[in-house]
């Protein structure tokens, strides 16, 4: 309003404060005016206009100074005030203009109030939607039969193994992004995911889908246990007992005893889920080395169809991105191999994807509400608190530091088998907390591999042993089942004959012993190379005896997995280098196979 007296509106009106120079020491405020009390500065508007208003706030700024306006003062002439009235009404005025400022002062406290409790409700929304999606799987399935935790390092960190299981159960809303009319669930991939103590460097094991193992007894929907399976492929653990929800702890079992590392966590995520996660982020990079054709992913078609994914490199999501992975015809050789090297490459993109983005809630959070909603996960994990710490618990991991591999690994007909010793190396250097190239996650040398325990021991190879031509009986001298199946697996691995496997005359062997006839001193040397620790002796009776030992029953995990007693960790083979790739490698390069 024009000639409207600087400071009257609400947003000059601090001017006049209790807290101002001048207001406080001797004087009051509800006081008549003296002489001698110091002068309040007063502010002019443009057109200079000092005439007194009445009324409203410079009614009350003129009491407070002890002047009179209107009917306030003697007279109604806008003189001094007079007597104990001109001080009442003086102070009523001026509490009336500290009155609006305490109300102002509770409306801002009521308006940061209310704003910090709709956070805090949409924070309760948000984890209350996460834990409603959350499903978990008990551990009553869990073996009791496991290896034991990893250690702390120098500094307290502790390295954390989590398997990863894609699902491709096609329950519910997957049947239709599977494609599939069958019922049950069985693993499509299944990667061990070491993550070092230091928490930058990880390792992303890749289990072949048909690799021959062992599985160890599983538990059942109706509460009974199965009896161990011999050379049956990996994923059909992930199928024992036929449900949609598959079986988790069953495929734990297997890798615990199949590499003598305790898994600390298990997480499944089916086709939905999946999908899903790669639309939170807004898509995945991929490459493919030549155009790909809906006769490519569904070789019953019949003919070629439409093109679906160009040759060279393009971002996909959702059902484009679930097709990309699970595709395996149309490049190289059209193995399972070829397609876990693809794998490989969409987590080691999602990764950097979700790094660019920032490791924080803003970019966690889309991805969880996305991942949750088709997430089964063990009690460890079984919360959205729990997830999300696991989750930033992963923000400082380097692109470069994050590999994935297959184990050593070699055709068995239309099957996979694993190499030994090769892959014991491996599970060996995982164990013990040693990056690939045989360091300690934080730098340091790793230590030269344990000399043997006695004088007979032979010492371990600098390649791996070659058995051809040379035949072995295996017996196990344990209470431990299934161990000369295993050891009689790793031998055929290295081209040994085995003329027989089953128990020796004892099983109260503390250690494995190879047994050799006349002139078969160097020839049981060679089978003594592929089982560390083990000592030769000789024997009238002739040709060679395997004898395991509660020594390999000990580092083999107590059960038969597939494969021979880990070695001491230290450099890893050619086999297992040549398999390796980064995070932030091209994404067109190793991505097929044959």
């Amino acid at each position: 309003m024009a000639g409207q007296r600087a400071g009257s509106s609400d947003q000059d009106a601090g001017w006049w404060r209790d807290d101002e120079p001048g207001h406080g020491g001797d004087y009051r405020d509800d006081a008549p005016r003296r002489d001698d009390r110091p002068a309040v500065p007063r502010r002019r508007s443009d057109h200079h206009d000092d005439l007194p208003r009445t009324g409203g706030r410079a009614e009350a700024r003129r009491a407070q100074q002890g002047r009179g306006a209107g009917q306030a003062g003697s007279g109604g002439h806008g003189g001094r005030g007079q007597g104990p009235a001109d001080g009442r009404g003086a102070g009523r005025a001026a509490g009336r203009g500290r009155k609006k400022k305490r109300g102002r002062k509770k409306l801002v406290a009521w308006i940061a109030v209310g704003s910090l409790g709709l956070v805090v409700a949409a924070a309760g929304a948000v984890y209350w939607q996460l834990n409603g999606n959350i499903s978990s799987f008990g551990d009553e399935g869990v073996s009791k039969d496991r290896p034991a935790g990893a250690q702390a390092d120098a500094q307290g960190r502790v390295p954390v193994n989590v398997l990863l299981i894609g699902s491709d159960s096609r329950a519910g809303a997957n049947k239709d992004l599977g494609g599939g009319e069958d019922g049950g669930a069985r693993s499509d991939t299944t990667i061990l995911l070491h993550v070092y103590a230091d928490h930058k460097h990880a390792v992303g094991v890749s289990f072949p889908r048909d690799a021959l193992v062992d599985i160890p007894p599983c538990l059942l929907p109706n509460g009974k246990w199965t009896k161990q399976q011999t050379g049956v492929m990996f994923n059909s653990a992930f199928s024992t007992g036929n449900t949609d929800a598959g079986n988790p702890a069953c495929t734990q079992n297997l890798v615990e005893k199949l590499t003598g590392i305790r898994v600390d966590h298990t997480m499944v995520v089916n086709f939905e889920g999946f999908a899903s996660m790669t639309s939170a982020v807004g898509g995945v990079t991929v490459c493919l080395p030549n155009d790909i054709h809906e006769g490519d992913l569904n070789p019953n078609l019949g003919h070629k169809g439409k093109l679906l994914y160009p040759k060279g490199i393009q971002k996909v999501e959702g059902q484009a991105a679930l097709d990309y992975v699970r595709l395996r015809h149309g490049i190289g050789d059209g193995s399972d191999v070829g397609r876990m090297r693809r794998q490989q490459a969409f987590l080691s993109s999602l990764i950097k994807e979700v790094k660019t983005k920032g490791m924080d809630p803003t970019t966690l959070l889309p991805l969880a509400n996305a991942a949750t909603k088709s997430l089964t996960v063990d009690k460890g994990l079984d919360s959205a608190n729990k997830l999300l710490s696991f989750g930033l618990s992963l923000k400082d991991l380097d692109l470069h530091d994050v590999k994935f591999l297959t184990p050593p690994w070699r055709f068995d007909k239309e099957r996979i088998a694993l190499v030994h010793p090769d892959v014991d190396q491996l599970w060996a250097a995982l164990k013990a907390d040693r990056t690939l190239d045989g360091e300690d996650a934080s730098g340091g040398a790793s230590p030269s591999p344990a000399a043997p325990t006695t004088a007979a021991a032979a010492p371990a190879p600098a390649t791996p042993a070659s058995g051809a031509g040379i035949r072995v009986g295996v017996y196990n001298g344990t209470t431990t089942a299934g161990l000369s199946t295993k050891a009689a697996t790793a031998l055929k691995a290295a081209n040994f004959t085995v003329t027989s496997t089953g128990n020796a005359s004892s099983q109260t062997h503390a250690t494995t012993v190879v047994q050799y006839g006349p002139g078969e001193k160097a020839n049981a040397q060679t089978v003594a190379a592929l089982f560390p620790g083990a000592t030769v002796e000789s024997s009238t009776k002739a040709g060679i005896s395997l004898v395991l030992g509660k020594d390999y029953a000990a580092a083999a995990g107590g059960s038969a997995g597939g494969g021979s007693a880990p070695a001491a960790p230290g450099p890893l083979p050619s086999s297992v280098a040549k398999e390796t790739r980064s995070a932030d490698d091209d994404p067109c390069s190793n991505v097929s196979f044959g």
